[in-house]
Protein backbone atom coordinates (compact mmCIF):
# COMPACT_ATOMS: atom_id res chain seq x y z
CA UNK A 1 0.00 0.00 0.00
CA UNK A 2 1.64 2.87 -1.02
CA UNK A 3 1.85 6.61 0.44
CA UNK A 4 -1.52 8.22 -0.38
CA UNK A 5 -2.30 11.06 1.86
CA UNK A 6 -0.10 14.18 3.30
CA UNK A 7 -0.33 12.44 6.64
CA UNK A 8 1.76 15.00 8.83
CA UNK A 9 3.28 13.55 12.32
CA UNK A 10 4.33 16.47 14.49
CA UNK A 11 6.93 15.03 17.17
CA UNK A 12 6.52 17.23 21.06
CA UNK A 13 9.83 17.61 22.31
CA UNK A 14 9.82 18.52 25.98
CA UNK A 15 13.20 18.72 27.69
CA UNK A 16 13.12 20.96 30.89
CA UNK A 17 16.87 22.15 30.09
CA UNK A 18 17.70 24.72 26.90
CA UNK A 19 21.24 23.00 26.48
CA UNK A 20 19.24 19.80 25.33
CA UNK A 21 16.96 21.18 23.36
CA UNK A 22 18.90 20.77 19.87
CA UNK A 23 19.98 17.44 20.31
CA UNK A 24 16.39 16.55 20.90
CA UNK A 25 15.32 17.84 17.96
CA UNK A 26 17.85 15.97 15.88
CA UNK A 27 16.33 12.98 17.54
CA UNK A 28 12.87 14.20 16.82
CA UNK A 29 13.29 15.33 13.28
CA UNK A 30 14.57 11.72 12.39
CA UNK A 31 11.00 10.43 12.77
CA UNK A 32 8.72 13.80 12.45
CA UNK A 33 7.43 15.52 9.67
CA UNK A 34 6.85 18.82 11.91
CA UNK A 35 8.32 19.44 15.05
CA UNK A 36 6.40 20.85 18.59
CA UNK A 37 9.06 23.17 20.89
CA UNK A 38 7.15 22.74 24.23
CA UNK A 39 8.80 25.39 25.72
CA UNK A 40 6.49 25.34 28.67
CA UNK A 41 8.20 22.17 30.31
CA UNK A 42 11.55 24.09 30.48
CA UNK A 43 12.24 24.74 34.21
CA UNK A 44 12.41 27.98 35.69
CA UNK A 45 15.19 30.59 33.99
CA UNK A 46 15.73 27.65 31.41
CA UNK A 47 13.03 29.12 29.68
CA UNK A 48 14.80 32.68 29.06
CA UNK A 49 18.43 30.80 28.24
CA UNK A 50 16.33 29.02 25.71
CA UNK A 51 14.37 32.35 24.51
CA UNK A 52 18.11 33.66 23.59
CA UNK A 53 19.40 30.77 21.67
CA UNK A 54 16.34 30.74 19.82
CA UNK A 55 17.04 32.06 16.30
CA UNK A 56 20.01 29.72 16.29
CA UNK A 57 18.13 27.20 17.26
CA UNK A 58 15.46 27.43 14.50
CA UNK A 59 18.02 28.11 11.97
CA UNK A 60 19.61 24.69 12.53
CA UNK A 61 16.05 23.05 12.00
CA UNK A 62 15.20 20.21 9.82
CA UNK A 63 11.84 20.22 9.88
CA UNK A 64 9.27 22.35 10.37
CA UNK A 65 8.97 24.09 13.59
CA UNK A 66 5.55 24.52 16.16
CA UNK A 67 6.85 26.77 19.36
CA UNK A 68 3.86 26.43 22.32
CA UNK A 69 4.35 27.78 25.49
CA UNK A 70 1.11 26.09 27.08
CA UNK A 71 0.13 27.52 30.65
CA UNK A 72 -0.57 25.11 33.22
CA UNK A 73 -4.24 25.43 33.53
CA UNK A 74 -4.59 24.36 30.23
CA UNK A 75 -2.82 21.36 30.23
CA UNK A 76 0.84 22.98 30.06
CA UNK A 77 3.53 22.40 32.73
CA UNK A 78 4.13 25.96 33.50
CA UNK A 79 2.75 28.35 36.13
CA UNK A 80 2.51 32.14 33.86
CA UNK A 81 -0.13 34.72 34.48
CA UNK A 82 -1.80 36.19 31.24
CA UNK A 83 0.75 39.18 31.07
CA UNK A 84 3.88 36.94 30.96
CA UNK A 85 1.96 34.81 28.27
CA UNK A 86 1.47 38.32 26.44
CA UNK A 87 4.91 39.59 26.70
CA UNK A 88 6.45 36.27 25.80
CA UNK A 89 4.19 36.57 22.08
CA UNK A 90 5.21 40.18 22.06
CA UNK A 91 8.74 39.51 22.48
CA UNK A 92 9.17 36.54 20.43
CA UNK A 93 6.89 36.37 17.62
CA UNK A 94 5.16 39.99 17.37
CA UNK A 95 5.83 42.69 14.64
CA UNK A 96 6.94 40.26 11.77
CA UNK A 97 10.01 38.36 13.92
CA UNK A 98 10.15 35.03 11.70
CA UNK A 99 11.83 32.94 14.02
CA UNK A 100 9.08 30.22 13.67
CA UNK A 101 7.16 28.37 11.26
CA UNK A 102 4.33 28.30 13.60
CA UNK A 103 2.98 29.68 16.88
CA UNK A 104 0.61 27.76 18.69
CA UNK A 105 -1.62 30.18 20.69
CA UNK A 106 -4.48 29.46 22.89
CA UNK A 107 -7.50 31.05 21.76
CA UNK A 108 -7.84 33.20 25.03
CA UNK A 109 -4.73 34.97 23.83
CA UNK A 110 -5.99 34.83 20.06
CA UNK A 111 -8.89 37.20 21.05
CA UNK A 112 -6.83 39.56 22.93
CA UNK A 113 -4.82 39.96 20.08
CA UNK A 114 -7.55 40.36 17.45
CA UNK A 115 -8.81 42.83 19.65
CA UNK A 116 -5.24 45.27 20.08
CA UNK A 117 -4.60 44.96 16.12
CA UNK A 118 -8.44 46.55 16.11
CA UNK A 119 -7.34 49.23 18.41
CA UNK A 120 -4.52 49.81 16.80
CA UNK A 121 -5.75 49.40 13.28
CA UNK A 122 -2.96 47.52 11.71
CA UNK A 123 -1.95 43.71 11.83
CA UNK A 124 0.47 42.51 14.69
CA UNK A 125 2.06 39.27 13.42
CA UNK A 126 1.60 36.94 10.56
CA UNK A 127 -1.55 34.88 11.45
CA UNK A 128 -0.64 32.67 8.39
CA UNK A 129 1.83 31.29 10.74
CA UNK A 130 -0.85 30.94 13.83
CA UNK A 131 -2.18 27.66 15.07
CA UNK A 132 -5.27 28.90 17.46
CA UNK A 133 -5.62 26.02 20.28
CA UNK A 134 -8.33 25.03 22.73
CA UNK A 135 -7.87 22.10 25.11
CA UNK A 136 -10.07 20.72 27.65
CA UNK A 137 -8.70 17.86 29.76
CA UNK A 138 -11.93 16.86 31.28
CA UNK A 139 -14.24 15.93 28.72
CA UNK A 140 -15.87 16.92 25.49
CA UNK A 141 -17.89 20.23 26.41
CA UNK A 142 -21.19 21.06 25.37
CA UNK A 143 -20.38 24.06 23.65
CA UNK A 144 -17.80 22.73 21.25
CA UNK A 145 -19.25 23.89 18.06
CA UNK A 146 -19.28 27.10 19.45
CA UNK A 147 -16.15 27.14 21.09
CA UNK A 148 -15.16 26.01 16.95
CA UNK A 149 -17.27 29.21 15.54
CA UNK A 150 -15.22 31.41 18.19
CA UNK A 151 -11.77 30.03 16.58
CA UNK A 152 -12.95 29.46 12.88
CA UNK A 153 -13.39 33.97 13.35
CA UNK A 154 -10.07 34.52 14.14
CA UNK A 155 -7.54 34.84 10.97
CA UNK A 156 -5.53 31.83 12.30
CA UNK A 157 -5.02 29.60 9.37
CA UNK A 158 -4.87 26.49 11.15
CA UNK A 159 -7.46 25.88 14.32
CA UNK A 160 -6.53 23.04 16.65
CA UNK A 161 -9.25 21.44 18.82
CA UNK A 162 -8.06 18.92 21.96
CA UNK A 163 -10.51 16.84 23.99
CA UNK A 164 -10.61 14.20 27.16
CA UNK A 165 -12.59 11.38 25.23
CA UNK A 166 -14.01 9.29 28.61
CA UNK A 167 -15.57 6.57 25.66
CA UNK A 168 -15.26 5.63 22.31
CA UNK A 169 -18.10 7.50 21.09
CA UNK A 170 -16.54 10.98 22.35
CA UNK A 171 -14.94 10.72 19.04
CA UNK A 172 -17.80 11.15 17.04
CA UNK A 173 -17.72 15.28 17.78
CA UNK A 174 -14.41 15.09 16.77
CA UNK A 175 -14.61 13.75 13.16
CA UNK A 176 -17.81 15.80 12.87
CA UNK A 177 -15.64 19.05 13.47
CA UNK A 178 -12.88 17.44 10.80
CA UNK A 179 -15.75 17.32 8.19
CA UNK A 180 -17.35 20.87 8.91
CA UNK A 181 -13.80 22.31 8.79
CA UNK A 182 -12.73 20.64 5.78
CA UNK A 183 -16.10 21.39 3.92
CA UNK A 184 -15.56 25.19 5.13
CA UNK A 185 -12.03 25.18 3.65
CA UNK A 186 -10.46 25.44 7.13
CA UNK A 187 -7.15 23.75 8.34
CA UNK A 188 -7.55 21.84 11.65
CA UNK A 189 -6.22 19.85 13.83
CA UNK A 190 -8.68 17.80 16.25
CA UNK A 191 -7.65 15.00 18.75
CA UNK A 192 -9.92 13.28 21.29
CA UNK A 193 -7.35 12.67 24.26
CA UNK A 194 -7.15 9.83 26.13
CA UNK A 195 -6.70 5.62 25.57
CA UNK A 196 -10.55 5.93 24.51
CA UNK A 197 -9.40 8.73 21.51
CA UNK A 198 -6.62 6.64 20.18
CA UNK A 199 -9.14 6.26 16.66
CA UNK A 200 -8.80 10.18 16.21
CA UNK A 201 -4.89 10.21 16.38
CA UNK A 202 -4.64 7.50 13.78
CA UNK A 203 -7.59 8.42 11.49
CA UNK A 204 -7.87 12.15 11.44
CA UNK A 205 -5.08 12.86 9.25
CA UNK A 206 -6.75 10.62 6.22
CA UNK A 207 -9.75 12.43 7.09
CA UNK A 208 -8.44 16.12 6.40
CA UNK A 209 -6.17 17.17 9.67
CA UNK A 210 -3.49 18.95 9.18
CA UNK A 211 -1.66 16.90 11.75
CA UNK A 212 -1.68 14.43 14.17
CA UNK A 213 0.76 14.05 17.42
CA UNK A 214 3.17 11.08 18.06
CA UNK A 215 5.77 11.00 21.21
CA UNK A 216 9.44 9.81 20.71
CA UNK A 217 8.68 7.34 24.00
CA UNK A 218 6.43 7.23 26.53
CA UNK A 219 8.54 9.84 28.66
CA UNK A 220 8.11 12.25 26.32
CA UNK A 221 4.53 12.01 26.15
CA UNK A 222 2.39 15.37 26.33
CA UNK A 223 -0.80 14.16 26.27
CA UNK A 224 -2.57 11.57 27.49
CA UNK A 225 -3.18 8.91 24.90
CA UNK A 226 -0.24 10.13 22.52
CA UNK A 227 0.97 6.94 20.76
CA UNK A 228 4.36 6.80 19.59
CA UNK A 229 5.62 8.58 16.42
CA UNK A 230 7.10 5.33 15.26
CA UNK A 231 4.29 3.42 15.64
CA UNK A 232 2.14 5.75 14.04
CA UNK A 233 4.32 4.75 10.95
CA UNK A 234 5.35 1.48 11.14
CA UNK A 235 2.37 0.09 13.08
CA UNK A 236 -0.81 1.89 11.75
CA UNK A 237 0.76 3.16 8.34
CA UNK A 238 -0.61 6.41 8.58
CA UNK A 239 0.66 7.80 5.43
CA UNK A 240 -1.00 5.24 3.81
CA UNK A 241 -4.66 5.22 5.06
CA UNK A 242 -6.89 7.08 3.13
CA UNK A 243 -11.15 7.80 3.05
CA UNK A 244 -11.75 4.25 1.93
CA UNK A 245 -9.34 2.46 4.22
CA UNK A 246 -11.14 -0.60 5.28
CA UNK A 247 -10.65 -0.27 9.45
CA UNK A 248 -11.16 -3.57 12.19
CA UNK A 249 -10.81 -3.10 15.42
CA UNK A 250 -10.48 -4.19 18.80
CA UNK A 251 -13.35 -3.55 21.54
CA UNK A 252 -12.42 -3.98 25.11
CA UNK A 253 -12.70 -1.66 28.76
CA UNK A 254 -8.79 -1.80 28.54
CA UNK A 255 -6.73 -1.52 25.32
CA UNK A 256 -3.36 -0.81 26.63
CA UNK A 257 -1.82 -4.59 26.78
CA UNK A 258 -3.82 -6.05 23.79
CA UNK A 259 -1.23 -7.22 21.22
CA UNK A 260 -3.98 -7.71 18.28
CA UNK A 261 -2.60 -4.23 16.81
CA UNK A 262 0.68 -5.60 15.83
CA UNK A 263 -0.72 -9.34 14.51
CA UNK A 264 -3.24 -7.80 12.25
CA UNK A 265 -1.50 -4.32 11.21
CA UNK A 266 1.51 -6.81 10.01
CA UNK A 267 -1.20 -8.89 8.35
CA UNK A 268 -2.10 -6.15 6.29
CA UNK A 269 0.40 -4.88 5.19
CA UNK A 270 2.30 -8.22 4.27
CA UNK A 271 -1.10 -8.85 2.07
CA UNK A 272 -1.08 -5.08 0.17
CA UNK A 273 -4.47 -4.16 2.04
CA UNK A 274 -5.79 -0.77 2.55
CA UNK A 275 -6.77 -1.42 6.24
CA UNK A 276 -5.97 -0.85 9.11
CA UNK A 277 -6.47 -2.18 12.77
CA UNK A 278 -7.36 0.05 15.93
CA UNK A 279 -7.74 -0.80 19.48
CA UNK A 280 -11.16 0.76 20.46
CA UNK A 281 -11.68 1.49 24.71
CA UNK A 282 -15.38 1.05 25.02
CA UNK A 283 -16.93 1.27 28.45
CA UNK A 284 -20.59 1.09 26.71
CA UNK A 285 -20.73 -1.53 23.82
CA UNK A 286 -24.56 -1.02 22.88
CA UNK A 287 -23.62 2.57 22.56
CA UNK A 288 -20.68 1.86 20.59
CA UNK A 289 -22.45 -0.49 18.31
CA UNK A 290 -25.49 1.64 17.68
CA UNK A 291 -23.72 4.87 17.18
CA UNK A 292 -20.50 3.99 15.42
CA UNK A 293 -20.50 0.49 14.32
CA UNK A 294 -23.86 -0.72 12.86
CA UNK A 295 -24.73 0.10 9.13
CA UNK A 296 -28.27 1.15 9.87
CA UNK A 297 -27.81 3.47 12.80
CA UNK A 298 -23.78 4.58 12.79
CA UNK A 299 -23.25 8.77 13.58
CA UNK A 300 -20.74 8.91 11.26
CA UNK A 301 -19.26 7.54 7.45
CA UNK A 302 -16.21 5.30 7.80
CA UNK A 303 -15.39 1.80 5.87
CA UNK A 304 -15.69 0.02 9.66
CA UNK A 305 -15.40 -4.19 8.18
CA UNK A 306 -15.01 -5.83 11.34
CA UNK A 307 -14.22 -6.35 15.10
CA UNK A 308 -12.47 -8.08 17.74
CA UNK A 309 -14.61 -7.95 21.04
CA UNK A 310 -12.67 -8.90 24.56
CA UNK A 311 -13.72 -8.97 27.90
CA UNK A 312 -15.95 -7.45 29.24
CA UNK A 313 -18.18 -7.61 26.18
CA UNK A 314 -17.65 -10.59 24.55
CA UNK A 315 -21.97 -11.54 25.81
CA UNK A 316 -22.62 -8.08 26.14
CA UNK A 317 -22.27 -7.51 22.26
CA UNK A 318 -24.55 -10.65 21.18
CA UNK A 319 -28.10 -9.10 21.91
CA UNK A 320 -27.17 -6.01 19.37
CA UNK A 321 -26.07 -8.33 16.48
CA UNK A 322 -28.10 -9.72 13.37
CA UNK A 323 -26.72 -12.77 13.45
CA UNK A 324 -24.47 -15.07 14.97
CA UNK A 325 -22.96 -18.47 14.19
CA UNK A 326 -24.49 -21.80 15.58
CA UNK A 327 -20.56 -22.42 17.96
CA UNK A 328 -20.79 -18.79 19.17
CA UNK A 329 -24.17 -19.14 20.10
CA UNK A 330 -23.24 -22.61 21.77
CA UNK A 331 -20.41 -21.24 23.38
CA UNK A 332 -22.11 -18.04 24.53
CA UNK A 333 -19.65 -15.20 23.54
CA UNK A 334 -18.89 -13.35 20.08
CA UNK A 335 -15.35 -12.28 20.06
CA UNK A 336 -15.22 -11.39 16.23
CA UNK A 337 -18.01 -8.70 14.55
CA UNK A 338 -18.39 -9.26 10.79
CA UNK A 339 -19.62 -5.70 8.80
CA UNK A 340 -21.54 -7.28 6.07
CA UNK A 341 -23.63 -5.28 3.93
CA UNK A 342 -26.19 -3.61 6.51
CA UNK A 343 -25.76 -6.13 9.36
CA UNK A 344 -23.53 -6.91 12.52
CA UNK A 345 -22.68 -11.06 12.32
CA UNK A 346 -21.10 -12.52 15.13
CA UNK A 347 -18.75 -15.79 15.21
CA UNK A 348 -16.30 -17.40 17.96
CA UNK A 349 -12.44 -17.83 16.67
CA UNK A 350 -11.39 -18.50 20.05
CA UNK A 351 -12.78 -22.32 19.54
CA UNK A 352 -10.12 -22.49 16.46
CA UNK A 353 -7.59 -20.64 18.38
CA UNK A 354 -7.77 -23.07 21.69
CA UNK A 355 -7.76 -26.36 19.45
CA UNK A 356 -5.48 -25.65 16.82
CA UNK A 357 -2.02 -26.02 19.11
CA UNK A 358 -3.75 -29.05 20.82
CA UNK A 359 -3.85 -30.97 17.34
CA UNK A 360 -0.53 -29.78 16.11
CA UNK A 361 0.56 -31.72 19.59
CA UNK A 362 -1.17 -34.80 18.37
CA UNK A 363 -3.03 -34.70 21.49
CA UNK A 364 -5.94 -37.38 21.52
CA UNK A 365 -8.68 -35.39 23.34
CA UNK A 366 -11.78 -38.68 23.10
CA UNK A 367 -11.93 -40.13 26.37
CA UNK A 368 -9.05 -37.95 27.76
CA UNK A 369 -9.65 -36.37 31.05
CA UNK A 370 -9.63 -32.90 30.98
CA UNK A 371 -9.45 -29.60 33.77
CA UNK A 372 -10.63 -26.04 32.63
CA UNK A 373 -9.92 -23.92 35.88
CA UNK A 374 -12.38 -20.63 35.34
CA UNK A 375 -15.69 -19.53 34.22
CA UNK A 376 -15.43 -16.97 31.97
CA UNK A 377 -15.79 -16.39 28.47
CA UNK A 378 -12.22 -18.21 27.81
CA UNK A 379 -13.50 -20.92 29.49
CA UNK A 380 -16.83 -21.22 27.65
CA UNK A 381 -14.93 -21.44 24.86
CA UNK A 382 -12.52 -24.41 26.00
CA UNK A 383 -15.97 -26.20 27.47
CA UNK A 384 -17.49 -26.40 23.97
CA UNK A 385 -14.69 -27.38 22.28
CA UNK A 386 -13.49 -30.23 24.55
CA UNK A 387 -17.31 -31.39 24.46
CA UNK A 388 -16.95 -31.10 20.53
CA UNK A 389 -13.78 -33.38 21.16
CA UNK A 390 -15.43 -35.80 23.18
CA UNK A 391 -13.15 -35.30 26.28
CA UNK A 392 -14.44 -36.60 29.79
CA UNK A 393 -13.97 -32.31 31.34
CA UNK A 394 -14.02 -30.97 34.85
CA UNK A 395 -14.39 -26.94 35.70
CA UNK A 396 -12.97 -26.41 38.64
CA UNK A 397 -13.88 -23.06 40.26
CA UNK A 398 -13.59 -21.07 43.30
CA UNK A 399 -17.54 -19.92 43.18
CA UNK A 400 -18.79 -23.90 42.46
CA UNK A 401 -22.64 -22.48 42.75
CA UNK A 402 -21.81 -19.85 40.41
CA UNK A 403 -19.72 -22.23 37.86
CA UNK A 404 -22.43 -25.01 38.32
CA UNK A 405 -25.06 -23.85 35.72
CA UNK A 406 -21.63 -23.17 33.10
CA UNK A 407 -20.39 -26.42 33.86
CA UNK A 408 -23.42 -28.41 32.74
CA UNK A 409 -24.38 -26.46 29.93
CA UNK A 410 -21.37 -28.28 28.46
CA UNK A 411 -21.82 -31.07 30.05
CA UNK A 412 -18.65 -30.88 32.35
CA UNK A 413 -18.64 -31.75 35.98
CA UNK A 414 -17.81 -28.99 38.38
CA UNK A 415 -15.66 -28.89 41.33
CA UNK A 416 -14.13 -26.52 43.79
CA UNK A 417 -10.63 -25.29 43.08
CA UNK A 418 -8.91 -24.63 46.28
CA UNK A 419 -7.36 -27.49 47.47
CA UNK A 420 -7.90 -29.45 43.81
CA UNK A 421 -5.35 -31.64 42.35
CA UNK A 422 -5.05 -32.40 38.86
CA UNK A 423 -2.57 -35.43 38.77
CA UNK A 424 -5.40 -37.59 37.19
CA UNK A 425 -5.72 -35.21 34.14
CA UNK A 426 -4.15 -35.58 30.52
CA UNK A 427 -4.51 -31.41 30.09
CA UNK A 428 -4.96 -29.10 32.51
CA UNK A 429 -6.51 -25.82 30.75
CA UNK A 430 -5.93 -21.89 32.97
CA UNK A 431 -9.18 -20.12 31.86
CA UNK A 432 -8.83 -17.45 33.91
CA UNK A 433 -6.37 -14.02 33.92
CA UNK A 434 -4.59 -14.72 36.70
CA UNK A 435 -0.86 -14.28 35.89
CA UNK A 436 -1.61 -11.70 33.21
CA UNK A 437 1.24 -8.85 32.67
CA UNK A 438 0.41 -6.16 35.14
CA UNK A 439 -1.03 -6.70 38.81
CA UNK A 440 -1.96 -10.54 38.40
CA UNK A 441 1.31 -11.32 36.66
CA UNK A 442 2.80 -13.42 40.02
CA UNK A 443 -0.69 -14.65 40.67
CA UNK A 444 -1.09 -18.94 39.60
CA UNK A 445 -4.17 -20.78 39.43
CA UNK A 446 -2.62 -24.08 40.88
CA UNK A 447 0.79 -24.68 42.19
CA UNK A 448 3.37 -27.13 40.87
CA UNK A 449 2.31 -29.66 44.18
CA UNK A 450 -1.31 -29.76 42.79
CA UNK A 451 0.05 -30.10 38.82
CA UNK A 452 2.24 -33.33 39.99
CA UNK A 453 1.36 -36.20 37.43
CA UNK A 454 -0.86 -33.80 34.99
CA UNK A 455 0.39 -34.57 31.43
CA UNK A 456 -0.01 -30.70 29.71
CA UNK A 457 -0.68 -27.51 31.19
CA UNK A 458 -2.27 -24.97 28.60
CA UNK A 459 -2.36 -21.32 29.65
CA UNK A 460 -4.61 -19.02 27.76
CA UNK A 461 -2.63 -15.89 29.27
CA UNK A 462 -0.06 -15.19 26.26
CA UNK A 463 1.22 -11.67 27.58
CA UNK A 464 3.70 -13.16 29.50
CA UNK A 465 4.65 -16.00 27.38
CA UNK A 466 5.90 -18.05 30.65
CA UNK A 467 3.53 -17.22 32.72
CA UNK A 468 3.36 -18.35 37.03
CA UNK A 469 1.37 -21.44 36.01
CA UNK A 470 3.76 -22.38 33.39
CA UNK A 471 6.85 -22.10 35.74
CA UNK A 472 4.73 -24.27 38.29
CA UNK A 473 3.89 -26.62 35.64
CA UNK A 474 7.35 -27.00 34.42
CA UNK A 475 8.61 -27.64 38.54
CA UNK A 476 6.19 -30.78 38.84
CA UNK A 477 7.86 -32.21 35.18
CA UNK A 478 4.02 -31.53 33.11
CA UNK A 479 4.38 -30.71 29.53
CA UNK A 480 3.96 -26.49 28.98
CA UNK A 481 1.78 -24.86 26.12
CA UNK A 482 0.95 -21.00 25.93
CA UNK A 483 -1.25 -18.80 24.55
CA UNK A 484 0.80 -17.66 22.26
CA UNK A 485 -0.40 -19.68 19.54
CA UNK A 486 -4.28 -19.98 20.49
CA UNK A 487 -3.77 -15.98 19.53
CA UNK A 488 -2.13 -16.49 16.74
CA UNK A 489 -4.58 -18.84 15.33
CA UNK A 490 -7.94 -17.04 16.77
CA UNK A 491 -6.44 -13.53 15.05
CA UNK A 492 -5.81 -15.68 11.61
CA UNK A 493 -9.37 -16.80 11.41
CA UNK A 494 -10.57 -13.20 12.36
CA UNK A 495 -8.60 -12.15 9.54
CA UNK A 496 -10.67 -14.65 7.17
CA UNK A 497 -13.53 -13.99 8.49
CA UNK A 498 -13.08 -9.90 7.52
CA UNK A 499 -11.39 -10.51 4.58
CA UNK A 500 -12.07 -13.62 2.74
CA UNK A 501 -8.79 -14.28 2.30
CA UNK A 502 -6.13 -16.56 4.09
CA UNK A 503 -4.04 -15.12 6.72
CA UNK A 504 -0.13 -15.03 6.90
CA UNK A 505 0.44 -16.76 9.43
CA UNK A 506 4.23 -16.58 9.57
CA UNK A 507 4.14 -13.10 9.53
CA UNK A 508 1.22 -13.16 12.25
CA UNK A 509 3.76 -15.00 14.68
CA UNK A 510 6.72 -13.07 13.54
CA UNK A 511 5.33 -10.08 15.31
CA UNK A 512 3.81 -10.83 18.59
CA UNK A 513 7.40 -12.74 18.86
CA UNK A 514 8.78 -9.58 18.10
CA UNK A 515 6.90 -7.46 20.43
CA UNK A 516 7.20 -10.11 23.37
Amino acid sequence: MEETNIARICVPVCESRAIELRQAMTRAGEVADLIELRLDYLQGDELFKALSNLPALISGRTRPVIVTLRPAEQGGQREMDNLTRIIFWVEHFLYGKPHVDFADIELDLALLFMQREKEEGRELFNWNRVICSHHDFKGVPDNLRQIYEQMAATPARILKIAVQANDLTDCLPIFRLLEQARSEGREMIAVAMGQAGIATRILAPARGAYLTYGSQDDEQRTAPGQIGAVELREVYRVHKLNPQTEVMGLIASSVSHSLSKYIHNAAFEASGMNAVFIPFEVKDAAAFLRRMAHPRTREMKWNLRGLSVTMPHKVAVMEHLDWIDVSAREIGAVNTIVVEKDTLRGYNTDAVGFISPLREKGLSLRDAPCAVIGAGGAARSALWVLQQEGARVTLFARDVEKARPVAEKFGANCELLDGATFSDFDLVVNATPLGTRGEMEDETPALSSQLQGARLAYDLVYNPPETRFLREARDANCEQLNGLQMLVAQAAEQFRLWTGKPAPLDVMKEAVLRKL
